[in-house]
C-alpha cells in the first residue's frame, strides 16, 4: 500500500471522530460555535507540529507567496462555510446520512472539472457520477415511499441542498490545500503540509473569532467553557489536518478524498453504536450506492 493511502485512511479515521464530536457540542453550542472549535482547539496544535518539525526535524520554514495566500485564503473561508453546512445538518439529518451528503465532494469535484475546465471523464467515471446521484437521490427521500414526487422535493430540500453544497466547498478546500502546499516548492511534503495547515488554521481562527464577537456575542465564553470536550476536537481535527494536508501534498486531492470516502464506514459505527441512530432502508440503500459509485471511479 501507498503511504499517501495509509495517512488517508488514518486522516479519515480522525476527522470522523472530530465530526462526531462536534455533532456532540452542537447541543450545547450555535453552529458558528462548533464550527470554530475545531479551528480554535486546533491552532495551539499545529503550532506545535510546525515548531517541532523545524527544531528537531530539521525541515527548513518557507517563506509565504502571494500565490501561497490566495489558496489559503480561498480554501479556508470554503473549509469554514462547509464544516458550518455540515454541522447545521446534523440538525435536520441523523450523522451518518449528513456526513454521507458531504461525501459526495468527489464526484461533484469530477463534474465540476468537465463543465468548467473542459475535462474529459472515462466510463467508469461517468458511470460512478450517476450511481452516485441515484444514491443522493434515495437519501434524500424522507419518507419510507419513493415517488417521483418525493424525489423532487427531496433533492430541493434544505437538507440535501445544505449537504450537497458542503461537499462542493470541502472539494474547492482540498484542492486549494494541495495548491497552497506545492506553491511553496522544495522537496517532499511534510514541511509543505505542515506550514499551509498553520497558515489556514490561523486565517481561520481569526474570521470565526471575529465573526463570533460581532454576530454571536457570548459563544466564544461558552466555547471555553466547554474546553474538556472541545480540547478534543483541537486534537482529532489536527491529526486529521495534518494527514489531508500531507497526502494531498503528495498525491492529486481527487484521489486523496475518494480514499477518503472509507470515513463512511467509521460513520456508521459510530451513528449506531455511539448517537443510537437509525437508518431506514431508504438512506441504506442511497449511501451504498454512493459508496460504490466512489469505488467505481477510484477503480476506473
Amino acid at each position: 500500500m501507498e503511504l499517501w493511502i495509509s495517512i488517508t485512511i488514518c486522516a479519515a479515521f480522525f476527522q470522523n471522530i472530530r465530526t462526531a464530536l462536534q455533532k456532540y457540542l452542537k447541543g450545547r453550542l450555535s453552529t458558528g460555535g462548533a464550527t470554530y472549535v475545531r479551528f480554535f482547539y486546533g491552532l495551539p496544535f499545529a503550532v506545535l507540529y510546525f515548531v517541532a518539525l523545524h527544531k528537531f526535524g530539521g525541515y527548513p520554514i518557507y517563506d509565504p507567496t502571494a500565490e501561497f495566500a490566495v489558496y489559503v485564503i480561498v480554501g479556508g473561508l470554503a473549509q469554514i462555510l462547509a464544516t458550518a453546512l455540515l454541522v447545521a445538518l446534523f440538525a435536520l439529518r441523523n450523522f451518518a446520512v449528513g456526513t454521507t451528503y458531504s461525501k459526495t465532494e468527489t464526484v461533484q469535484a469530477a463534474v465540476f472539472g468537465m463543465v468548467l475546465l473542459g475535462d474529459q471523464l472515462s466510463t467508469p467515471a461517468l458511470i460512478a457520477i450517476g450511481i452516485s446521484l441515484v444514491g443522493i437521490m434515495l437519501i434524500s427521500v424522507s419518507g419510507s415511499k419513493i415517488t417521483v414526487r418525493e424525489i423532487l422535493v427531496g433533492w430541493t430540500g434544505k437538507s440535501a441542498l445544505f449537504g450537497l453544497l458542503s461537499g462542493g466547498l470541502f472539494g474547492i478546500s482540498a484542492v486549494s490545500y494541495r495548491a497552497a502546499a506545492l506553491s511553496l516548492g522544495g522537496e517532499g511534503a511534510i514541511m509543505q503540509a505542515a506550514t499551509a495547515l498553520l497558515y489556514v488554521l490561523t486565517f481561520q481562527t481569526i474570521v470565526m473569532t471575529v465573526y463570533l464577537v460581532f454576530a454571536e456575542k457570548g459563544q466564544i465564553t461558552t466555547v471555553i467553557k466547554n474546553w474538556k470536550v472541545a480540547g478534543w476536537v483541537g486534537v482529532t481535527g489536527m491529526l486529521g489536518s495534518v494527514g489531508w494536508f500531507t497526502a494531498m501534498a503528495m498525491q492529486n486531492a481527487a484521489y486523496v478524498r475518494a480514499v477518503g470516502q472509507v470515513e463512511l464506514v467509521f460513520t456508521f459505527l459510530i451513528s449506531y453504536f455511539y448517537f443510537k441512530e437509525k437508518t431506514n432502508r431508504n438512506e441504506a440503500a442511497g449511501v451504498a450506492l454512493i459508496v460504490a459509485g466512489i469505488l467505481v471511479l477510484v477503480l476506473g
